[in-house]
């Protein structure tokens, strides 16, 4: 069975490896692999938050996806580091509001039987001594966060190393069991996997409602430099109404994020959007304007027309979607790809996937 993965970022890479792994022969063809939003995204692994509140099906695919992380990284990383840590996640409170959620937090992750700690001001300077004085926090000691860059080339190399093709090509067109590339060739297939993000419906050759319309949304996200550790677990700062996630590497990086922004296919990085998130960030933190400037990056999250993932068969036959993941391509790249494995060798995939079917968009 010889089937083609359009599209290289983290939920491409991560179902062509679990399908090669299930004996299936994978090409993925996309011009630039591992290099769009899943490169530009901070890898946090939060445990659960507001947007999964009144959101059970989505819910479902989350604590699926989690449950799958450590088992999907053991084996990933027979190959290759993952930059996979589960060493906690912070929610700091910086004001009363922000304090109050917590309470609900709490109680959603534990009636979830996800453990928390719930941490006095004086624990939060203890545990992040970096931040500015927090009125409180939930700590989440079974999460974490995963480093995207990492995980995408460790992605590739199992790949390569497993026998699997990676093209660096753009697809134009669909017809007759075969993909049309930029350059003319054509590459046949026996079935075809559709995981370009907010470029997928871009993909000519398909009947019109057969692929949603996956739209951009733009996410900046900051990287920050120091000689060690300025935080010493990935946190979220919940100040002011939002929520800013803050991201530490071993080496010194510090990954803060991120805007929200609806402006179609811009990849533009502003002094908009670094001026944003440096003061979001400084609010909290008072000694980040000493770290050294790494970079600014943005990247485009695809959402469907729900703001769900579309996951699975389309109505034309042997054409699959895994798609319109939003800001959840990472946390939910291992759900997606073993379920995706299912699909492409004829077994029941996950149950959390089903409500996820293409067909729901379907006329």
């Amino acid at each position: 069975m010889n089937t083609v993965v359009v599209g290289g970022g983290v939920i491409g890479l991560a179902t062509a490896w679990q399908a090669i792994r299930q004996g299936v022969t994978v090409t993925v063809i996309d011009p630039a692999p591992a290099t769009k939003a899943s490169h530009v995204s901070a890898g946090m692994l939060p445990p659960g938050n507001e947007q999964l509140y009144g959101q059970d099906d989505l819910l479902r695919l989350c604590l699926a996806s989690r449950a799958l992380y450590p088992s999907f990284v053991a084996e990933l990383e027979e190959f290759a580091s993952a930059g996979f840590r589960r060493d906690g996640v912070l929610d700091a409170a910086f004001d009363d509001d922000a304090l109050a959620a917590l309470d609900h937090q709490q109680s959603f992750q534990e009636a979830l039987g996800i453990r928390t700690e719930r941490l006095t001001a004086a624990e939060c300077a203890k545990l992040q001594p970096a931040f500015a004085p927090a009125l409180g926090g939930l700590l989440s000691p079974d999460d974490g966060a995963v480093d995207p860059r990492v995980l995408n080339e460790a992605l590739i190399t199992a790949i390569e190393a497993l026998g699997g093709t990676v093209v660096r090509r753009r697809v134009v067109r669909v017809a007759d069991h075969a993909v049309t590339l930029d350059n003319g060739d054509a590459v046949p297939f026996d079935r075809l996997v559709l995981a370009a993000g907010c470029w997928t419906h871009h993909i000519e050759g398909l009947p019109h409602d057969a692929v949603p319309e996956i739209r951009p949304v733009k996410g900046q996200i900051l990287r920050l430099h120091s000689d060690r550790p300025l935080l010493d677990v990935t946190a979220r700062a919940l100040h002011k109404g939002s929520s800013l996630y803050l991201v530490p590497r071993p080496g010194g990086e510090l990954v803060i994020g991120a805007t929200y922004e609806e402006r179609g296919y811009d990849e533009t990085v502003t002094a908009d959007g670094t001026r944003e998130l440096l003061n979001r960030a400084a609010a909290v933190m008072p000694d980040v304007g000493a770290l050294r400037f790494a970079e600014i990056s943005a990247g485009l999250r695809p959402a469907a027309p729900d703001d769900l993932p579309v996951i699975g068969p389309t109505d034309v036959p042997d054409v699959y979607l895994a798609t319109g993941h939003f800001r959840m391509g990472v946390q939910l790249a291992p759900v997606t790809a073993v379920a995706m494995a299912a699909y492409l060798t004829d077994t029941t995939p996950h149950p959390s996937v089903v409500p996820f079917t293409p067909l729901r968009f379907s006329s």
